[in-house]
């Protein structure tokens, strides 16, 4: 028996209820739509005897991998004196990952893992910090391994991971990537000035800790160890991603005016996670794919600092340099499927897809709405306003170009690109970019 759309719909809903009398007040209501929802799809799974208690390890020692400005805050300080307060439980602290992992970070991070020959691993941080302790779980597996063994091919040698990890439990303290919930981690390979990464289910943390106050694929494979990490599209996937759209357009433009904004920053560590689920098994694509060599070649050539990171070096976060193409990424394949863009550009708009101001579009115009609708989206956050804006040139299309042709894990995920038999998409790049350099 599988689930329908409409109960997973119900088991989102109902762990979204936030003034439930078990966490907030003391008077009673009924409970019982949430219950059933939950009950329903309890049904669904395969019956077990019953568990006696939850993500029970035996620890021997845990390696704990922070960055230095985390370390200084809340919850690190509160990991660290959980840790301590436990009897026999030795623990050892890795403060030393950078924001925008790089192949130098990653291999000192790794080796310092496996000096200590750990059981189990903690990770307190963004997205930096838990792909970081990735990394070291997988390499203190396999020990002899090399940094580029695992790393996405044709970048690396892209070997599958065939052995078991190490427990891995993940606390985001940002609303940023949704790692804790992926097996993706990603890298800056400096020595070829772009981004890349390794992606495997094996590396997915067993546990992710979301505090508030933090904020079927054919043809198959031989064998599954060889299947890709990702999936591409499917209803599961669109449930989490869309919800995660809707939530994120309703209050990340609150946060931007208003950084205190509680509710607001709550939703949004909960709305990095639901989509970290939905393109943790569909994937990304032509935004990612790109985004590697817009970063990643900013530290030789433009050399853009984003305002409010604490860090010497030059930077272009994550998010900026995903979200820079993207009004230009989604007029590009809005033709692929004019209905999915059009319910995109419905939640954009704040309405539904059934509003007139929207079915009246006709199909082949959905893209430019669309990407006029995220461009204004992006421009109300702040965020700079096309690759010009953070020192790019048109002179700099043919290096950013051939910094995203390796990316084939997620280019051949993307419609208009990665369906075109024998094309590698080079030209249809170029244009996606150069587009992308004003708005």
């Amino acid at each position: 028996m599988s689930a329908s759309r409409s109960s997973i719909l119900r088991l989102i809903n109902a762990s979204q209820h936030t003034s439930c009398p078990c966490h907030s007040n003391s008077h009673a209501h009924s409970h019982l739509g949430q219950l059933n929802a939950l009950s329903q799809l309890r049904g669904f799974a395969t019956p077990v005897n019953k568990v006696e208690k939850e993500y029970a390890f035996e620890v021997e020692q845990v390696g704990v991998f922070t960055d230095p400005n985390v370390a200084k805050l809340g919850p690190m300080k509160s990991a660290v004196a959980s840790l301590e307060a436990q009897t026999d439980l030795p623990f050892a602290v890795f403060d030393q990952v950078v924001a925008e992992p790089t192949e130098e970070s990653w291999r000192k991070a790794i080796a310092w893992a496996r000096e200590h020959d750990f059981s189990h691993f903690l990770a307190v941080g963004g997205g930096s910090v838990i792909d970081t302790a990735k990394a070291a779980n997988l390499f203190s597996v396999y020990k002899d391994a090399d940094l580029l063994d695992f790393v996405n091919a044709p970048i690396g040698k892209g070997l599958p991971i065939d052995r078991s990890l190490l427990p891995l439990i993940a606390v985001p303290t940002t609303a940023g990537t949704g790692s804790e919930t992926t097996g993706t981690a990603i890298l800056d390979i400096t020595s070829r000035s772009f981004k890349t990464g390794i992606a495997n289910r094996a590396m997915k943390p067993v546990l992710g800790i979301v505090y508030r106050k933090y904020t079927e694929r054919v043809p198959r494979p031989v064998n599954p160890i060889f299947r890709p990490a990702y999936q591409g599209s499917n209803p599961v996937a669109d449930i989490f991603s869309l919800w995660a759209l809707r939530t994120t357009v309703k209050y990340l433009p609150r946060i931007a005016k208003n950084s205190h904004d509680t509710e607001a920053r709550r939703q949004m560590l909960l709305a990095s996670s639901f989509a970290g689920i939905g393109f943790g098994n569909a994937g990304v694509h032509l935004c990612h794919g790109m985004s590697y060599p817009i970063s990643g070649l900013n530290k030789k050539g433009p050399k853009y600092k984003h305002p409010g990171y604490v860090t010497d070096i030059p930077i272009i976060p994550h998010g900026i340099s995903v979200a820079l193409t993207g009004p230009a990424v989604f007029q590009f394949t809005a033709p692929s499927s004019p209905d999915r863009h059009r319910e995109a550009l419905a939640i954009f708009k704040d309405t539904n897809v059934t509003d007139p101001s929207i079915i009246s579009i006709p199909d082949r115009d959905i893209g430019a709405h669309l990407y006029e609708a995220i461009a204004r989206f992006l421009d109300n956050l702040g965020v700079p306003r096309g690759l010009k804006a953070v020192g790019y040139t048109t002179n700099d299309l043919d290096i950013l170009v051939e910094g995203t042709l390796p990316q084939r894990r997620v280019l051949d995920l993307a419609p208009g690109i990665g369906d075109i038999v024998g094309a590698d998409g080079r030209e249809l790049l170029a244009n996606i970019l150069s587009r992308s350099m004003e708005y």
